[in-house]
């Protein structure tokens, strides 16, 4: 059995990475970009929310997240639109340089402690009890997903996904495909920027290594609610992203409960994005066997 605690942390650490999975849902799914500044993004996101957090700020330590996880994906989208560098490769050499950005913002130094700093659950704490961290994750992943639906059916929205889906005709219709993946990779790598600061002041500490495998993690929370939800609606595919990445955490738990070791942890991620990519595409060759026989 599973104790209430372990639900409750579940379903926290769910709607943190949520914002992980919604962006990796924008560059991932809507650009058809395989942004791997995701990484970068979410420490440097940790690193500035832990820094203005320490500073007394921790509320306006969420929107500049957001402005630094900006600046990354522009970095990330010049590279691809400016200097036709591959976007895998581009997202490689942003997340590189974002090693150093993120240990500078932390003041060289490799993690800030925020136990005696006030955070944005610190401050709600006296008003909700034990939902203290909960209900402030969860307004804070509802409010940007239905950002991110609302601007996706905007013009500009539309201009995005109809990049992502056809950048050729875009191109025809004298829309700047430049402009459309640099705002896309924007706002991909503020929510996931936004995410890293929330799980920061969640901890009260920041380490330079908390985004390590954080693709991994969006695209099994991205894929396990794909699986899940209907095709087809705007709103449902980001609900999807929401409801697997809190799936993905009671995974984690429930491995935990079975005594694996932690280490084991990322295997469990990479194996669930496998199983998830690859299942679909088996199910038409177990059919064709079926029918041979």
């Amino acid at each position: 059995m599973i104790s209430s605690a372990v639900i409750m942390s579940a379903l926290e650490l769910g709607c943190i990475y949520a914002l992980v999975a919604l962006a990796l849902f924008l560059s991932f799914r809507v650009l058809n970009i395989a942004d791997m500044t995701t990484d970068g993004s979410f420490t440097l996101g940790c690193a500035v929310s832990a820094t203005l957090a320490v500073a007394g700020h921790p509320l306006l330590a969420l929107p500049a997240a957001m402005l630094a996880g900006a600046a990354a994906g522009s970095i990330t989208a010049m590279l691809q639109t400016k200097m036709k560098i591959p976007s895998i490769l581009a997202g490689i050499i942003t997340n590189t340089g974002l090693y150093t950005v993120n240990l500078a913002v932390m003041g060289f130094s490799s993690n800030v402690n925020m136990m005696k700093a006030k955070t944005l659950f610190t401050l709600v704490r006296p008003y909700l009890g034990t939902w203290y961290r909960l209900v402030p994750a969860a307004i804070v992943t509802v409010l940007m997903g239905v950002l991110l639906v609302l601007f996706l059916r905007t013009r500009l929205g539309l201009s995005v996904r109809a990049t992502g889906d056809n950048p050729d005709m875009v191109r025809a219709s004298s829309i700047n495909t430049g402009f459309t993946i640099t705002v896309g990779l924007c706002a991909a790598n503020a929510l996931t920027a936004l995410s890293g600061a929330v799980l920061a002041q969640y901890q009260k500490t920041a380490d330079i290594n908390l985004g390590t495998g954080m693709v991994i993690i969006g695209l099994a929370s991205l894929i396990i609610g794909e699986a899940l939800m209907p095709k087809g609606k705007l709103w449902a595919k980001a609900l999807g992203a929401v409801i697997g990445s809190i799936l993905y955490r009671f995974i984690i738990a429930l491995a935990l409960r079975l005594d694996l070791p932690s280490e084991c942890l990322k295997l469990i991620s990479a194996v669930i994005v496998a199983l998830a990519i690859g299942l679909p595409a088996l199910k038409p060759a177990r059919k064709r066997g079926t029918a041979k026989c």
